[in-house]
């Protein structure tokens, strides 16, 4: 018996028709009922899987963190409890709009945050994706 709860579980081979995969993966995981780690979010329709703002770092960031928010409000969560985040972006001139972004949605909550500069994401037309992990109190 597993004591983990699985958001949003889904198989790599719908997320990702083009390619060869299948891997079981989800959105987010709780951890014993308290920790929850979101998956990588980028600028996707948490339901279509449609992209969303090709070309635009900023409003993919916005969609990133929206994504982040449901994932953790649907874990019994608020935003309030995030605790870490990471960002990956595939250009540093992008920085400036995404981290406006993301501290709209975390004013307040002072999370630890690292960047990273990548040579890519799995798709060409993502430019951002945002992780975080969240501790709920009990």
């Amino acid at each position: 018996m597993t004591t983990h709860i699985r958001i949003r579980p889904f198989n790599t081979r719908d997320t990702y028709p083009e390619q060869n995969l299948d891997n079981d993966l989800c959105q987010a995981v709780v951890a014993q009922g308290r920790m929850v780690f979101v998956r990588g979010q980028i600028s996707q329709d948490l339901d279509t899987r449609e992209s969303l703002h090709v070309g635009d770092a900023g409003l993919q960031a916005r969609q990133a963190m929206q994504n982040i928010k449901t994932l953790v409000e649907e874990a019994g969560g608020e935003l309030d409890h995030v605790c870490r985040v990471v960002v990956y972006l595939v250009d540093v001139r992008y920085r400036e709009a995404v981290y406006r972004e993301m501290g709209r949605f975390l004013q307040g909550v002072f999370p630890v945050s690292t960047g990273l500069v990548v040579t890519a994401l799995a798709r060409p037309e993502w430019l951002v994706e945002i992780e975080a992990t969240a501790v709920i109190p009990q």
